[in-house]
């Protein structure tokens, strides 16, 4: 069985959250520290491998170390021994492949155009661990000046990379609304301010808001959790709405964000409520650097990653190395598997990790 493979399973066994990976960290450093590299942890629940190959220029890997509050159910031998936690989106595979890299890195040190540097991060699924990783420093400190990742992808076909130019995966931004209203007794409904009213328009008019965008704007708006009201009689005092907002280019979030805000101030202004509108910071887009997707694309020939026709609607904190260096994401296909964040993820490791490497090393080879 390949190293890639054992790699994968042994963190498939010791699955951690957010940024408290001991276990995960421990085997890392217990792969990396043999090797001709110097390994530092930044942040915590990192790790990052420099190996120095004497060149000027660095080009970097990142990897995401975290896994899933998730009860797994795939009956694998090596299933998780942590209950409540799983590698549910594929981060084992991810630092699998990372990991099998950096031993063909060493040996092969000498040979390559640049010095390469390895970033396994923590806190991906929760509060972006790429955004304190960078600023840290390390990329300017380690002369990084082209950086890429790789994430596993199910119903494409097993094996295959894809990748586009532009955008590749959307900006996200939780979207929570509170309408404050004046609750009584439904017999007095006239004398109070309906909460509950109010949020039905601002839910109503939000959608109608977000479908007035033209098509080559992509964008999803959408609100999954209204709560409102105390008892079936009293006219509700208040109603929170939870969504998300998905986007690709700024000028699209500015609108979208701008007509969310006065869009609550108009129906408090209706409905004699209180509205606040307030959206998360979220993650950037990833957005591919043009330029360096066509450098791979046209070096690599037969093993170009396929374009993907459309960008994916969900979210990754990948972008915020992007936005220090040009860098390009690609997506390495599972096939026919269940979706990432089901209990029951998984994929045929010994057939598409190889393939995931291997493309890495071509990545690593380049001028």
């Amino acid at each position: 069985m390949s190293s890639v493979v054992n790699h994968r399973r042994a963190l498939h066994r010791i699955p951690e959250l957010d940024s408290q990976l001991p276990e995960t960290v421990s085997y890392l450093r217990s792969v990396l520290e043999p090797l001709s590299c110097r390994c530092t942890s930044p942040i915590s629940g990192s790790v990052c491998a420099f190996f120095d190959a004497g060149r000027p220029e660095t080009v970097a890997f990142r990897a995401d170390l975290d896994a899933l509050p998730v009860q797994e159910r795939t009956g694998l031998p090596y299933a998780s021994a942590h209950p409540g936690q799983m590698h549910a989106c594929g981060h084992d595979g991810h630092t699998a492949m990372a990991l099998a890299l950096a031993e063909y890195v060493s040996r092969h040190l000498e040979r390559l155009p640049r010095n390469v540097l390895f970033l396994f991060q923590p806190a991906e699924e929760t509060t972006g661990g790429a955004r304190p990783l960078c600023e840290t420093g390390i990329l300017k400190c380690c002369h990084v000046t082209r950086i890429f990742g790789l994430h596993l992808w199910p119903n494409l076909p097993a094996g295959q990379v894809f990748s586009r130019p532009g955008p590749l995966m959307a900006r996200s931004n939780e979207v929570t609304v509170t309408v404050t209203g004046q609750s009584v007794h439904l017999s007095r409904a006239s004398e109070g301010r309906d909460a509950l009213a109010a949020g039905v328009a601002y839910y109503q008019r939000a959608l109608a808001l977000a479908d007035s965008l033209p098509p080559e704007q992509p964008h999803v708006l959408g609100f999954g959790k209204l709560t409102s009201g105390a008892v079936r009689n009293a006219v509700s005092g208040s109603t929170v709405l939870e969504g998300s907002l998905r986007t690709y280019q700024e000028e699209t979030y500015r609108f979208c964000r701008r007509g969310l805000e006065d869009l609550g101030a108009a129906i408090a202004a209706e409905h004699g409520c209180g509205v606040t509108v307030f959206l998360s910071e979220g993650y950037p887009a990833v957005w591919n650097h043009e330029g360096l997707y066509e450098t791979v694309r046209a070096a690599l020939g037969p093993d170009a990653p396929a374009l993907l026709e459309r960008p994916a609607l969900a979210a990754e904190d990948f972008s915020f190395y992007q936005r220090q260096v040009p860098g390009v994401f690609f997506f390495l296909g599972t096939g026919n598997t269940p979706e990432l964040h089901a209990p029951d993820f998984t994929f045929d490791d010994e057939a598409i990790l190889p393939a995931g490497t291997a493309f890495l090393e071509h990545l690593v080879q380049l001028a």
